[in-house]
């Protein structure tokens, strides 16, 4: 791949894809080319809207969005308000997006920037994979003409958060994950995804302790950012006066009192930063390889992400599913990043 990475984002913003976002614009390896949004946590149109939204915050309104299938491939589309609020972004207020979207849908962009740029192209999935699965039927060779494809999604060895068995960005359209998982199974020449499931991404748990030391990084007075290792949290002085650190602060204190209510702790996951820096940094993640379906019937199974560890199948391995994680050094690089971006410094990359 180049120096910089040519990264393409695929998301159901979202308070995790928000923060991703934010994490994507802090990083200087990356090399973002577009932002396409599918229907996951919100509707598909409050995830364009709240994208382009995050993205003007973090000053990269040059950057394309664009908007996807707004369905699943066959069931209802169903949306998250409880976790992430009624806009997909918690308590935070954004204004809204300056840009308007792209003309162009969302699959043909994919295929339209891979077939440019063949063999380069990363592109990192942070819900639901209704646009692959859509982008898969125009151009049936996009495993091959990818650089790469990293997922956040699937419960491989560990129960589900949406169901028994069943992680959430799965669980809204197993029929695409299904398509997708098998398009990379019968493409001999294309590398094996990486499965950032929840295995690993619950790992990852941010705290008010991290948010304090993010808000420190990010210029706060000391006592201003002393406040939010506090439950609740609490945004004030030279927090509330930065408009980055009042996102996140504002966007997490509905995520932890989310987990707080269903997780026993007050903090959060945050699954797709962790998916996105994966992505940008595979050195954080140990991986195994995996022969995986999706299991699309009736049921308590219905979304499963089935990994056939003892090799019942006798399939080759499509997909690395990262089974250990370097969770404090990821950590430690999300507050250094989204902290500098908040400051309006250059984040060094480590």
């Amino acid at each position: 791949m180049p120096a910089r990475i040519p990264l393409l984002l695929d998301v159901d913003t979202g308070i995790d894809d928000a923060l991703a976002l934010l994490y994507a614009c802090a990083s200087p390896e990356v090399d973002l080319l577009a932002v396409t949004c599918i229907g996951g946590n919100v509707n598909a149109r409050r995830v364009a809207e709240n994208t382009r939204a995050v993205l003007e915050l973090a000053g990269r309104d040059d950057v394309p969005v664009l908007l996807g299938r707004e369905q699943p491939l066959v069931k209802p589309l169903e949306t998250t308000p409880e976790t992430h609020g009624p806009r997909g972004i918690g308590y935070a207020e954004l204004p809204p997006a300056r840009r308007p979207l792209e003309r162009d849908e969302a699959p043909a962009r994919i295929v339209e920037l891979a077939r440019d740029r063949p063999g380069e192209i990363l592109l990192v999935t942070l819900g639901p994979l209704t646009n692959l699965a859509v982008a898969l039927e125009k151009e049936p060779s996009l495993p091959s003409l990818l650089g790469g494809w990293v997922l956040m999604g699937g419960a491989y060895s560990v129960p589900g958060n949406t169901t028994p068995t069943t992680e959430w960005n799965i669980h809204v359209d197993p029929d695409a994950a299904k398509r997708c998982f098998l398009a990379w199974a019968r493409a001999a020449t294309a590398g094996k995804p990486l499965a950032m499931g929840l295995d690993v991404t619950e790992r990852a748990r941010f705290l008010p302790e991290h948010l304090r030391h993010l808000a420190i990084r990010a210029g706060a007075q000391p006592m201003d950012a002393a406040r939010l290792g506090l439950e609740p949290l609490e945004s004030a002085g030279s927090v509330a006066a930065n408009p980055i650190l009042t996102f996140v602060v504002d966007a997490l204190r509905f995520y932890f009192e989310f987990h707080a209510r269903y997780d026993g702790f007050y903090g959060a996951f945050i699954h797709d930063p962790l998916a996105l820096a994966a992505a940008i940094d595979r050195s954080l993640v140990r991986t195994r390889p995996v022969f995986v379906d999706v299991e699309t019937g009736r049921g308590l199974a219905h979304g499963m992400t089935v990994a056939d560890w003892r090799g019942h199948t006798r399939q080759d391995a499509n997909a690395d599913v990262a089974v250990d994680v370097e969770a404090n050094v990821f950590l430690e690089r999300f507050i250094d990043r989204v902290g500098g971006l908040a400051s309006g410094t250059t984040a060094v990359a480590r």
